[in-house]
């Protein structure tokens, strides 16, 4: 039978007995076998022939020319002296080509094709995103055109209801009871059905647009009643309007 264990021992004191501890080390003590089995296996793992045949070619190819190459000791007998650069001056390289060896089974130029193609597909890449940009900069400026053309017909909208209010306020000054075009006055808030569907037939026959509403409009109030929308003044006549007023259109008055 085992000997109990002394509670009051130096090593049963000294025993770090924080939780959790014990599960840390044993990961670490884990981690550290499979390390040390890793480099055993290296170790002992069987170099290929490719391997080897790389390691004896370093070897020789880092190791300096000697006196028994017979091209070395050619240039020796011309004056060459080792760590001398090459020429007539010495402009001329100090290390010897690098060979450039080919371990790859890719027929000669394969490298070369990749590359182009590689560089193709960065070029295609390329111009696909030129041209999404492109897209996106022209769909930019058709919204701003839009937008702007949008506005621009709200304010002829406006200055056409104004010229409307004008219109039938003046025509009514005259006792003119009928305007001389139905959407020369303002439309009533409150209509019969029978008159909606005459304003309906009306419109359908009337294809005039905005802007041509708001020039034949305005150009009835210069010629008949000799008041400009655009100054909000009613001339005397007709030489008074056209020598006083700047034009005949809102950029006129700009």
């Amino acid at each position: 039978m085992d000997e109990e264990e002394d509670y009051m021992s130096d090593l049963f004191i000294k025993q770090d007995v924080r939780p959790g501890l014990p599960m840390v080390r044993r990961v670490k003590e884990a981690l550290q076998k499979e390390e040390k089995q890793k480099e055993a296996n290296e170790r002992n793992r069987q170099k290929s022939v490719k391997e080897e045949e790389k390691e004896r070619r370093d070897l020789v190819l880092k190791s300096a020319l000697g006196n028994e190459n017979k091209g070395f000791a050619l240039l020796q007998k011309m004056g060459y002296k080792s760590g001398q650069a090459l020429g007539k001056s010495g402009e001329g390289i100090v290390e010897p080509i690098p060979l450039n060896i080919k371990t790859g089974r890719s027929g000669l130029g394969h490298e070369e094709f990749k590359k182009r193609k590689a560089e193709e597909k960065l070029e295609n890449y390329r111009q696909k995103l030129h041209m999404k940009k492109q897209a996106n900069e022209q769909a930019a400026d058709q919204f701003r055109v839009r937008f702007k053309n949008k506005q621009e017909e709200r304010k002829m909208e406006g200055d056409l209801r104004k010229s409307q209010r004008a219109c039938q306020q003046l025509d009514m000054q005259k006792d003119i009871d009928v305007p001389k075009e139905t959407w020369y006055w303002l439309e009533p808030e409150e209509e019969d059905k029978k008159d909606e569907e005459d304003k309906d037939d009306e419109c359908t026959s009337s294809d005039l647009s905005v802007s041509e509403k708001l020039q034949l409009l305005t150009a009835y109030l210069r010629e008949e009643h000799f008041y400009c929308i655009w100054c909000g003044t009613t001339y005397e006549d007709s030489e008074d309007l056209s020598s006083n007023c700047p034009g005949d259109s809102a950029a006129d008055h700009d």
